[in-house]
């Protein structure tokens, strides 16, 4: 990527969004800085541009970090590229913190750099992110190169990247898998030690109840108090849709951002009563001492960690994070700590099913191509054949992306092993030759490798070499999650919205947090917001409903 044409671009198009854009967690898609181009001019089905490398940016999605066998992934990745292409390409991996994605990738698209000082070639981008860099002219409109991929043959949810398309039909991201959602997990232990039957939690009532027996009648029986009812990654997360996953029994019919609602009007959430009274809720909770306070400045790797810490004496019972396959990890790493193991998934509790009809499926992270402004998409084409449409061959590449290294995160050679050897905890693992199974982690002997990036019972167009992997816990996580989920709202896009958003989550979350804490009132959080962002919120409905 040239570092005139970066600087162009941003002069012309990003500065000022890309200085608000630092609270999102994930990206989101444009035309972008690489070298792309409107659709009329990209090529058909292919390109005969010969690259010599490409500088993916990746958040935590991706699991074959560092130090747990990326540099076999790289490697295989690379011959298996040579192979169908004839060239060979470095494939760069720079991997940012999940916590703090959006603010860094914000740092990264202004100073033109990433962590090799090379500007990116692709991104990972939240649906969040999309809205935020589609408009800026950093992003490549791959729609042609997605209606022509080899892939095409294969889709099974062909839906999910149409509904990506703006309404003028360009495609800025592309998701390879369907979004997935949060359920709210509970010790099984804990249940039992405060005397509660989980399916007799059908209400906020009696969430409420579990949560205060947890938080005051000693569960983890350490005579002592210190436990808390419910941690999250954050009070609300109103910088990634569908913003009230992490706490949604406290949030119940409330959307703080914009929304279409049963009428198909757009309205903002954040100024109605539900938002109030979710806050007050929360407050409550916060008052009540049975959200844990480190709720608030927690990420999603402080909360799950503190979760399932092998220290229970100031830990929580109860935790709503992703479905499936988090299923079994959180499992695993209790059992990894020494701690009861078992969780019951918690059916959405009336209030829920009442407003919105289960738990919220979010949109799907995407795939992004930083466009390099030259007017010629041969670049960014290749780009796509070698990254994207490659990534769901159904075959060699899609199980890299799938399960990582073959003879590191997976093998079909006899194998037996042990995890947790030598405690009560302790599993013995056996396969034969040709059986297809995932090995322990290459950081972790005492647990199994679970995926890579690409989550086998999300994917749009699914494997076809019959490699499959699943415990039992992830296809029951999977099962109820679909059981009991509906589509979360529609993400909002609007050329004031864009320029807003950044600020406005900022503010809100600042706003949020006073009132749980009770610095402030909810009533008072609101007015604020309405005080601050009235007109502007007015633009963007306008504009939404206009559409």
């Amino acid at each position: 990527m040239k570092k005139k044409a970066i600087s162009l671009l941003l002069s012309a198009a990003m500065v000022g969004v890309l200085a608000g854009c630092a609270g999102t967690e994930t990206g989101t898609g444009t035309e972008s800085a690489n070298g792309g181009s409107s659709q009329a001019e990209q090529t058909e089905g292919g390109s005969d541009y010969q690259l010599t490398q490409i500088n993916l940016v990746f958040d935590g999605t991706l699991t074959a970090t560092v130090d747990a066998g990326q540099a076999e992934f790289v490697d295989q990745w690379e011959k298996a590229i040579e192979e169908k292409f004839g060239y060979h390409v470095d494939l760069n991996i720079t991997q940012l913190d999940h916590s703090d994605y959006s603010g860094t990738v914000s740092r990264l698209l202004t100073t033109g750099e990433a962590g090799d000082g090379e500007y990116p070639d692709a991104l990972i981008m939240s649906a969040t992110m999309l809205r935020q860099y589609q408009t800026t002219g950093l992003l490549w409109d791959m729609a042609n190169a997605y209606d022509n991929a080899e892939f095409q043959s294969r889709l099974t949810l062909d839906k999910i990247n149409e509904n990506l398309k703006t309404s003028s039909g360009a495609l800025y991201g592309f998701a390879p898998t369907y979004g997935n959602g949060c359920v709210t997990y509970v010790k099984k232990a804990w249940l039992d030690a405060v005397g509660i039957d989980a399916a007799s939690v059908t209400d906020f009532d009696s969430y409420y109840k579990m949560l205060q027996a947890f938080t005051n009648d000693d569960p983890d029986g350490n005579g002592s108090a210190g436990t808390y009812g419910v941690i999250a990654a954050g009070y609300g997360k109103l910088d990634e849709a569908p913003y009230i996953n992490y706490m949604p029994e406290f949030w119940q019919d409330a959307y703080p951002s914009f929304y279409q609602n049963s009428e198909g009007v757009w309205v903002d959430g954040f100024t109605e009563q539900a938002t109030i009274d979710a806050l007050a809720r929360l407050n409550k909770g916060y008052t009540d001492g049975v959200i844990d306070p480190d709720t608030e400045e927690a990420g999603t790797k402080q909360a799950r960690e503190k979760w399932f810490s092998n220290d229970q004496s100031t830990s929580s019972g109860v935790f709503t994070y992703w479905a499936g396959t988090w299923y079994q990890t959180l499992t695993d790493k209790l059992i990894g700590n020494e701690v009861d193991s078992e969780l019951v998934e918690l059916a959405p509790i009336k209030e829920i099913k009442d407003s919105w009809g289960g738990y919220l499926n979010r949109e799907a992270p995407v795939l992004t191509i930083t466009d390099d402004g030259d007017g010629d998409s041969a670049r960014e084409q290749a780009i796509f054949d070698i990254l994207f449409d490659t990534m769901l061959d159904g075959d060699t590449i899609q199980t890299l992306w799938t399960y990582g290294a073959e003879g590191v995160h997976w093998s079909t050679e006899a194998e037996t092993f042990t995890t947790n050897a030598g405690t009560d905890d302790a599993k013995e693992y056996s396969y034969e030759a040709g059986q297809f199974h995932l090995k322990q982690s290459p950081n972790d002997e005492n647990t199994v490798w679970k995926k890579n990036f690409l989550d086998a019972n999300l994917v749009i167009a699914p494997l076809t070499n019959g490699y499959a992997d699943n415990t039992d816990l992830v296809v029951e996580g999977n099962q109820f999650f679909t059981e009991n989920c509906v589509d979360a709202p529609a993400a909002a896009s609007s050329e004031t919205l864009t320029n807003y958003e950044a600020d406005m989550v900022t503010d809100k979350t600042t706003w949020m947090n006073q009132a749980v804490v009770g610095d402030i009132t909810p009533e008072q959080a609101v007015q604020n917001y309405i005080d601050k962002y009235g007109d502007a919120s007015a633009a963007i409905l306008e504009e939404l409903n206009a559409q």
